[in-house]
């Protein structure tokens, strides 16, 4: 593991990653920019699972949104660029390194939360990956709006003043992941 790497997946301002997924980030020798990305959006999970009063298990969100864009890992271009290949590609990666698919899904729902099939779990990363730089998806939010319950308008207006004071921290976000290079 590099030591850019190394303070990616460190720094004292973001929360932790689940170990499992630290371990194969270092592991898979990850490139520091795809381990600042991960700690970002999983930091943005934490935030949004700490706020989102519903039944739904936390752990698989936080796990899908620290390891979303593994792939990436096998798909450089992607770090810097635009592209898809990283999704399919890391739930693949995922899978082969002993990750249930349960866990390993969101490696590939993550970019196609506006399937019919998603489930909550797979909005809330999907949400996660938008939010931390600041995108707003209002059909994103609609269908979060519609799965977490409740009067509609209450209910969206509440997780929109959630998501607007996450995404005020989108400039500083943004800086932490550009300040590591996309090999390495």
């Amino acid at each position: 593991m590099t030591d850019l790497l190394r303070r990616s997946l460190e720094d004292p301002g973001f929360a932790p990653l689940p170990p499992r997924a630290r371990e194969l980030l270092e592991s898979l020798g990850a490139p520091p920019r795809l381990g600042a990305h991960l700690r970002l959006v999983h930091d943005v999970a934490v935030t949004l699972t700490g706020w989102v009063r519903a039944d739904f298990d936390v752990p698989a969100v936080l796990f899908g949104a620290a390891t979303h864009d593994i792939g990436k890992i096998l798909h450089p271009a992607e770090l810097s660029g635009p592209g898809s290949l990283h999704e399919v590609a890391g739930y693949s990666l995922l899978l082969s390194q002993g990750i249930e698919e349960a866990s390993a899904r969101f490696a590939r729902t993550h970019g196609s939360w506006d399937a019919a099939d998603v489930t909550f779990e797979d909005l809330l990363v999907s949400l996660a990956d938008k939010v931390w730089k600041g995108k707003r998806v209002p059909e994103l939010e609609q269908r979060v709006t519609a799965r977490l319950g409740g009067p509609a308008w209450e209910t969206f207006l509440a997780l929109d003043d959630e998501l607007e004071r996450i995404a005020a921290g989108a400039d500083a976000r943004l800086a932490f992941q550009a300040a590591y290079p996309t090999t390495g």
